[in-house]
């Protein structure tokens, strides 16, 4: 994909809503935030880059950011998430996917947890799941397949504090379920559809969006 390069946040915000579906990364097609952004703004000391602009485009809830291609993360605008979500949950909530067998348990505490507590930080989040010290493993997998099936996306981003009370590091995540970040009304905007009709609406933005791909790349991109 060829277009304006990215330099600060709002750039960014504008990309993901210009094209709806924006992978951070390569992902194996030419779509990407990777892609856009000059190597200036890659890791370098006193500069903000995409890591410090994804954190605003997650804040303002615009756009949703999250792991959400391939198990990479990156931004789905308000307008193509609910097709995505059509796509994705395949007419399930989740108590009804982890009833049919379709989710598993360790997503189901995370989910429980959100539920009832509303945004939570990832440390914070592992502790009261039970994925702490001791309990049980694979967090990162288990919150990766909720953010892929849209059942969960991150809130926000909060900073880690030294004794002096200043900021520093990439920034912890905050995860919401994704009703609580960008409403019902989006989530379940295109229910109306079939999964299949909506997964062939993102097939056909994706084909405008990169055109030399192949579509078997494309399909990987949204399964």
């Amino acid at each position: 994909m060829t277009g304006p390069a990215i330099h600060n946040a709002r750039e960014l915000e504008e990309t993901a809503l210009r094209c709806g579906l924006l992978p951070f990364f390569d992902c194996g097609v030419e779509l990407s935030i990777e892609a856009l952004t000059p190597p200036e703004y890659w890791f370098r000391e006193g500069v903000e880059g995409p890591w410090e602009w994804r954190m605003e485009a997650a804040r303002r809830g615009r756009v949703a950011y999250g792991k959400l291609f391939r198990g990479k993360a990156g931004l789905v605008s308000r307008e193509w998430y609910p097709d995505l979500a059509n796509y994705r949950r395949e007419g399930y909530d989740f108590d009804a996917r982890y009833e049919d067998g379709k989710a598993g348990y360790r997503e189901k505490c995370i989910m429980d947890v959100l539920l009832g507590e509303g945004p939570t930080l990832s440390r914070d989040l592992k502790r009261l799941a039970g994925f702490d010290k001791g309990g049980m493993k694979g967090f990162d997998a288990a919150i990766t397949r909720l953010q892929m099936s849209t059942y969960v996306t991150v809130h926000s981003f909060d900073y880690a504090l030294d004794k002096q009370g200043r900021a520093y590091g990439w920034g912890i995540a905050r995860y919401a379920v994704t009703e609580a970040v960008l409403g019902e009304e989006v989530t379940r905007a295109a229910y109306g559809r079939s999964p299949a009709q909506s997964k062939a609406r993102l097939l056909e933005r994706l084909r405008r969006l990169c055109p030399h791909d192949p579509e078997e790349a494309l399909e990987k991109l949204i399964r």
